[in-house]
């Protein structure tokens, strides 16, 4: 009887996975013995990632997107159809069009989502980039201010998690070149007692901050922001006054974890070395939607996806386990419009921030024109 995998997700991680298993199983999808089905949200892939440059006008928008039935495998079946019920118990997927979808091994790709809505007046009054709508809106305000008070505005959980540090650095640049720098005040907030998440990342972050006069608010965690007046206000009784603020919204995972059942808040228990969902040896989770405390990043994904393929190929083939994910992260920084660094670690190596430069920069640029490499498994 043929083997059926079934991935829920068409982003990133799930796109990788389908069309890793499709080289690898190549044989088999051909012969019947094995087919692969993805059921996606959207007809349209984005590279989430290229939205921090909207904003600062370094990228164009159709530089982002392309048919998601483009970036699959041929071999692959894809259908627009988001999963509304995941019942591992059963097996079996049900979706929006109300039809239910049997597997032999899933995986679970749904990602995560922002949600300004969940923190009064956010929507209202603040600016983000982490949609396009966002991003658009984000450039506009830019492309109007002429200086005052700017606050960076950093809730958790998040993906990208070097995206905040990336849009400070990057700002002050563009302001500077704007010339509105020296009539503006940058301030940086974050929920925890340092800059970043990762100690060492904080640690090379605030000598940065203080070197370029950025200033900052750890303990931060964001109550509530009043558009009329132009404040927000944290759970720790601090409130700052802004002429723009830009933030990081909360993320949840998707509406699917909840309702099933599979993980409060839409983030599933996953085993970090297996990234198998607890519970289950047929179910496999990637990307955002784990629970992992790792970083949630598009190099995350991707090093999950590889993995995945790789175990789900071997046990098909060879009814055997290949590898265990080793917590492999990889992260670019942009540390203004034309240097960067990046940060690399796994779950026994932590990150070393090296010294920023010009190569580094123009790396990163040029992966923001191979991602569709990395989407469809070739990079």
């Amino acid at each position: 009887m043929a083997k059926t995998v079934l991935i829920v997700g068409g982003g990133l991680a799930g796109t990788i996975v389908a069309n890793g298993l499709a080289r690898q199983l190549a044989p088999e999808l051909r012969s019947g013995a094995v087919n692969i089905t993805v059921l996606g949200a959207t007809d349209t892939h984005m590279y989430q990632p290229g939205l921090l440059y909207v904003p600062f006008g370094r990228i164009r928008e159709s530089e982002l997107f392309r048919p998601e039935r483009e970036v699959l495998n041929r071999l692959v079946h894809f259908f627009v159809d988001p999963a509304t019920r995941i019942d591992v118990e059963g097996k079996k997927v049900t979706t929006e069009s109300g039809k239910t979808y049997g597997y032999d091994y899933l995986v679970i790709a749904t990602g995560s989502r922002i949600m300004p809505q969940n923190i009064p007046g956010m929507a209202e009054g603040a600016h983000w980039f982490y949609d396009l709508d966002g991003a658009r809106k984000l450039r506009d305000a830019l492309a109007e201010f002429e200086g005052g008070k700017v606050v960076v505005n950093v809730n958790a959980p998040h993906k990208c998690p070097v995206a905040p540090l990336e849009v400070v650095f990057m700002l002050r640049e563009f302001l500077a070149a704007k010339g509105v720098l020296d009539k503006t005040e940058i301030t940086y907030t974050y929920p925890i007692g340092r800059l970043h998440a990762l100690e060492p990342v904080a640690n090379w972050a605030k000598p940065e901050f203080d070197r370029l006069g950025v200033k900052y608010e750890t303990f931060f965690n964001t109550k509530e922001v009043d558009p009329e007046k132009k404040t927000i206000t944290s759970e720790e009784g601090v409130t700052l006054p802004y002429d723009l603020l830009i933030t990081i919204p909360p993320h949840q995972g998707a509406q699917v974890i909840d309702d099933s059942g599979l993980g409060k808040g839409g983030w599933v228990p996953t085993n970090p070395k297996t990234l198998h969902r607890e519970g289950s040896t047929d179910v496999f989770v990637v990307g955002d939607t784990t629970n992992i405390p790792i970083s949630k990043a598009g190099s995350t994904a991707h090093f999950e996806a590889d993995t995945v393929i790789d175990n789900i190929t071997s046990l098909i083939k060879e009814g055997r386990w290949a590898r265990n994910y080793d917590g492999k992260v990889f992260c670019f920084v942009e540390t203004g419009l034309d240097t960067g660094t990046y940060v690399w670690f796994n779950y026994t190596t932590p990150p070393n921030p090296g010294p920023p430069s010009r190569m580094i920069h123009w790396f990163k640029l040029a992966y923001n024109r191979l991602y569709w490499l990395s989407a469809r498994g070739l990079l």
